[in-house]
C-alpha cells in the first residue's frame, strides 16, 4: 500500500509508456491485417492504406473505445486474490502490457500476422501463475481461446470459399462480365455495409451510451446498407459507363476496386473501437487501482488520456512497422486481387459479427488469415504458399506462452525495482 501512495505517479507514468507499447504492437500488427487485403489486391497502396488507417483507425478508437472498459480482459484472473496485495496486481498488469507489446513487435517485425488479444491474456495468465497461482486463472476461457484458433479460420474460410465462388459464378464465369459487376458489386455493398454496420454497432456504439435493440441495430444497419448500395450503384455505372463492351477481367477487378476502399475505411473504424481496449484494459486497471488507494473494482472508468494516448500509439505502429504483416497477409499466403481481397473481407467481417452474438473469444488476424486462404483453397491448393501458411500457425500456437514467459520476467524485473 505504501508502494501506491509513494510511487502512485510513477507508476502510471511507466504504465502509460508501456501501454503506449503495446498500441504501437496493435497497430503494427493487427492493423496492417485489415489492410493486409486492400494493398495485396492491389486496391490501395501502401500510402493510402496508412493514410486511411490514422484517420478511421484513430477515429475508432477515441470516439468509440469505450467510457467503461473492463479491467481485467474477458475475465482471465479471478482479482480477489490480489485484495491483499493490489501493489502485485499493478506490477502484474504492467509485466503484461510490456510483454505482450514486446511480442507483437517482434512479430511485426518478423512479418508473422498474430493475435493481440492472445498476446495481452497470454501475459496475463504468465504473472497470475506466477504471483498468486494457477488457482488465480479462468482455465476455462482459456481453452475458449485455443479452440478459437481452429473454429474461427475454419468459419472464416469456408465464408470466403462461398462468398469467392459466388462471384466466380455470378460475374467472372458469365458471357458479359462487366455488366454483371455493375448489377451484383452494389449487393455486395449492401451485404458488406450491413455486416460492418452491425460489427459497429453492436460492439463499438454502446460504449458511446447508445444502446440500441436487437431488432433496432438491424433496421438501422439495413438503411444505412441501403444507401451505401444506391450510392454505389450511382457511381459505379457513372465511372464505368464505357466499360460495357470491355469484357477482360481487368475492368471487372476495378469496379471492386471500389468496393474494397468502402470495406477498408469500415473495418479500420470498427478494429479501433475494438481492439484498443487490449491496451487500455490493463492500463486502465493500474490507473483505477493507483488512484483509489489498492481498492479493486471491477469496472473502472477510463482516464481522458487513455483512449487518445491509444489511439496514437495505433497510428504510430502501422506508419512504421505494418508494412511487414501487410506483405505477408496480403500477398505472403496467395496472390490477391480486389475480388479475392473482398472476399476475404467480408468473410472476416461476418465471421466476428457471428462470434460477438455467441459470445465466442475470437482474433479478428486469425479471421482474417481463415478466409484468405479459403480464397486460395477456391483457386486450389496450389494457390496457397504453404511454407507461409505453416509460419503463421506456429506464431499462433507460441503467441500465448511467449506472452507468458515474457510476462513473468517482466514481472519479477518490476517487482524487484520497487520493491
Amino acid at each position: 500500500m505504501d508502494i501506491l501512495a509513494n510511487y502512485g505517479t510513477i507508476l502510471i507514468i511507466v504504465a502509460a509508456l508501456f501501454g503506449f507499447l503495446m498500441a504501437v504492437g496493435i497497430g503494427a500488427n493487427d492493423v496492417a491485417n485489415a489492410m493486409g487485403t486492400s494493398v495485396g489486391s492491389k486496391a490501395l497502396t501502401v500510402k493510402q492504406a496508412i493514410f486511411i488507417a490514422m484517420i478511421f483507425e484513430f477515429a475508432g478508437a477515441y470516439l468509440a473505445g469505450g467510457e467503461v472498459t473492463d479491467t481485467i480482459r474477458k475475465g482471465v484472473i479471478d482479482t480477489s486474490y490480489y485484495t491483499a496485495q493490489p501493489d502485485v496486481l499493478v506490477y502484474g498488469m504492467m509485466s503484461a502490457l510490456l510483454a505482450a507489446g514486446t511480442w507483437l513487435l517482434l512479430a511485426s517485425y518478423m512479418g508473422w500476422p498474430v493475435s493481440t488479444t492472445h498476446s495481452i491474456i497470454g501475459a496475463i495468465i504468465g504473472f497470475a501463475c506466477v504471483s498468486v497461482g494457477t488457482q488465480g486463472v479462468d482455465w476455462h476461457s482459456v481453452q475458449g481461446i485455443v479452440g478459437s484458433w481452429i473454429v474461427t479460420p475454419f468459419i472464416a474460410g469456408i465464408f470466403a470459399y462461398g462468398i469467392f465462388v459466388s462471384a466466380q459464378r455470378l460475374i467472372f464465369d458469365t458471357e458479359n462480365p462487366v455488366a454483371n459487376a455493375k448489377r451484383f458489386v452494389p449487393v455486395y455493398m449492401f451485404i458488406t455495409t450491413m455486416v460492418i454496420a452491425l460489427v459497429t454497432i453492436k460492439k463499438g456504439l454502446k460504449h458511446v451510451g447508445l444502446h440500441l435493440t436487437h431488432s433496432e441495430a438491424w433496421v438501422y444497419s439495413a438503411l444505412v446498407s441501403a444507401i451505401v448500395m444506391l450510392c454505389g450503384y450511382l457511381y459505379i455505372n457513372r465511372k464505368f459507363a464505357n466499360q460495357e463492351e470491355d469484357h477482360s477481367f481487368a475492368g471487372v477487378e476495378s469496379i471492386f476496386s471500389v468496393l474494397m476502399v468502402i470495406t477498408a475505411c469500415a473495418m479500420a473504424f470498427a478494429h479501433g473501437s475494438n481492439d484498443v481496449a487490449n491496451a487500455i484494459g490493463p492500463l486502465s486497471a493500474v490507473v483505477s487501482t493507483v488512484q483509489n488507494m489498492g481498492e479493486l473494482t471491477a469496472k473502472s472508468s477510463i482516464a481522458w488520456w487513455i483512449l487518445p494516448l491509444g489511439g496514437i500509439g495505433i497510428v504510430v505502429g502501422l506508419a512504421t512497422m505494418g508494412h511487414k504483416v501487410m506483405a505477408t497477409v496480403g500477398t505472403g499466403i496467395t496472390e490477391l486481387t480486389p475480388s479475392r481481397g473482398f472476399a476475404a473481407q467480408l468473410a472476416t467481417a461476418t465471421t466476428v459479427v457471428l462470434a460477438s452474438g455467441t459470445g465466442l473469444p475470437i482474433s479478428t488476424t486469425q479471421t482474417l488469415v481463415g478466409a484468405v486462404l479459403g480464397v486460395g483453397f477456391a483457386r486450389g491448393i496450389a494457390a496457397l504458399n504453404l511454407g507461409v501458411v505453416r509460419n503463421i500457425v506456429a506464431s499462433w500456437i507460441i503467441t500465448l506462452p511467449a506472452g507468458a514467459v515474457l510476462s513473468i520476467v517482466f514481472f519479477y524485473a518490476i517487482q524487484a525495482m520497487f520493491s
